[in-house]
């Protein structure tokens, strides 16, 4: 069972909501986006993952470019 299935709630500073997706906490403060979490993994809820993936974006596009072959 991973941190989501057990309950967690939403690491996003004034958020209570439900946790739907565990991240690695530098990748969601590179994003700019605050986070209350001291460990290895930040909980985002349904709303605040999707506004991480619109933060990083660029990042994660610069990612994959590093990994397509041609």
């Amino acid at each position: 069972m991973g941190i989501v299935s057990k309950g967690a709630k939403c690491n996003f500073e004034g958020c209570d909501q439900d946790g739907a997706r565990s991240l690695n906490t530098s990748k969601v403060e590179n994003a700019g986006l605050r986070v209350n979490s001291t460990g290895k993994k930040t909980v985002l809820c349904k709303e605040h993952y999707k506004e991480y993936k619109k933060e990083s974006k660029d990042d994660r596009d610069l990612e994959r470019a590093r990994y397509n072959k041609f």
